[in-house]
């Protein structure tokens, strides 16, 4: 399935993702509303993808599909009539769900309205208002704390209405009807790690899965983040026992990490698949135990689902600071970060597709491998001691017990070593499955 993670390294994956990163950077998106849909079309310009949409009002377990918002345009203007905040120069300047509103105020009214960060007076603050109505403006703390006394006039010119909550979905089929769930989260307006990435890496990781045949069938899931999960849940309640494995994806663009937090399970295989594969990626990455608050691993790990669902981030959310504000532009991420991401997902899912159970066919003793030549055939390669002691450990461990990945970490060899082992013993039939 993945013959050649380094040459797709070198094929300017990481360039790719950014660059639709980038095209879907500038599009205000929230829980409901266009700018969803036009996210997903977008992303369908790469992949096929099934777009639905629930009516507002539809109930999803403990929650109802709220009314849908759109935003058209924002500013607040001083007493000259000069803009001093405009939605065109960012959309992160709104409240996002804020209810319409045009009208003067003044300015202790207006700073009721008003979101903003001390610590951090140049950026621009990430707030929502999606179950309380409300209206009001983020600005940078150093414009909030300029204003002079005085009216304003403010204009929010949304939509808060009727409508439908959209998801998309793009399903490549495989030989079993097993499925890996790979989601991420389409509600966040301008931040290009949290998540234009993750929409856009798991894009193209969709995009490079077309045509090859895999074991398990993989499903994509693009929605937003806490209701969008708990709406597939709801409408898929039937189908989720054909989840085996799982990953949330999101803020896999920046420098941080990488991080991996584990399934409520604690020991699903996804979980020892990732801490494997990260021991071996040559990051200083950290692992954490699951906890429920996080992103949408919460949903799927909920005690009436408790699926092998873990969630992979690069640095940790609400940890560094331009998270949830406007510095996490186009400029805080990098391709080559998104590339390393990519990397190890998709080296994730080769042991997750390569991972199998074993036995020797000549369990008592150890084969003679020097008179079938398989100790000349790997003489001279690079990595030859390794691909030597691999062959000695899937030998001695092949008990129809251990798992290609047990193998892996016993021996503390990378699995794709160990599963290039196995392969040659069974071509020279010392494997039977």
């Amino acid at each position: 399935m993945y013959q050649d993670l380094r040459a797709e390294a070198e094929d300017g994956i990481g360039a790719e993702i950014f660059a639709l990163t980038a095209e879907i950077f500038p599009i205000c998106r929230s829980i409901t509303g266009d700018g969803v849909r036009e996210t997903l079309r977008h992303i369908s310009s790469h992949i096929d993808v099934d777009i639905h949409e629930v009516p507002t009002g539809t109930n999803v377990f403990d929650w109802t599909i709220p009314r849908e918002w759109n935003v058209r345009d924002a500013y607040v203007c001083d007493g000259s009539g000069r803009k001093i905040v405009d939605f065109a120069a960012s959309n992160l300047h709104v409240l996002n769900y804020s209810i319409p509103v045009r009208k003067r105020v003044s300015l202790r009214e207006l700073k009721q309205h008003l979101y903003s960060l001390p610590e951090q007076p140049d950026v621009i603050p990430y707030r929502t208002s999606y179950y309380a109505e409300n209206w009001g403006f983020c600005v940078p703390h150093r414009l909030s704390e300029s204003l002079r006394e005085g009216f304003y006039d403010v204009v929010i010119d949304s939509t808060l209405k009727d409508g439908a909550l959209i998801y998309g979905e793009h399903v490549h089929k495989g030989s079993s009807d097993d499925e890996i769930l790979l989601t991420t989260h389409i509600c966040h307006p301008s931040l290009a790690n949290d998540n234009c990435s993750g929409l856009a890496l798991l894009t193209h990781l969709a995009k490079r899965l077309k045509g090859k045949n895999t074991r398990y069938t993989y499903r994509f899931l693009f929605a937003p983040g806490t209701i969008g999960a708990i709406t597939w849940l709801a409408r898929n309640e039937d189908r989720v026992a054909l989840i085996k494995h799982g990953l949330v994806i999101s803020g896999v663009g920046d420098g941080g990490g990488p991080t991996y937090k584990r399934s409520r399970r604690g020991n699903a295989e996804i979980d020892q698949v990732m801490a494997h594969v990260l021991k071996h990626s040559g990051h200083d990455s950290t692992i954490l135990d699951f906890s429920p608050y996080g992103y949408d691993e919460r949903q799927y790990c909920s005690p009436g689902f408790n699926l092998p669902v873990g969630m992979f981030q690069r640095g940790q959310y609400g940890k560094y600071p331009e998270y949830h504000t406007s510095a996490d532009d186009l400029d805080f991420i990098r391709p080559q970060h998104l590339r390393d991401s990519y990397t190890i997902i998709r080296t994730a899912l080769e042991v997750l597709e390569g991972d199998r159970r074993f036995q020797s066919t000549l369990p008592k003793c150890e084969p003679q491998l020097g008179k079938r030549g398989l100790y000349a055939a790997i003489g001279n390669e690079k990595d030859g001691d390794s691909k030597k002691m691999a062959m000695l450990w899937v030998l001695n461990y092949a008990d129809g017990k251990h798992s290609l990945l047990d193998i892996a970490e016993r021996s503390d060899l990378p699995f794709a070593i160990i599963r290039s082992a196995a392969e040659t013993l069974f071509e020279y039939g010392l494997l039977h499955v």
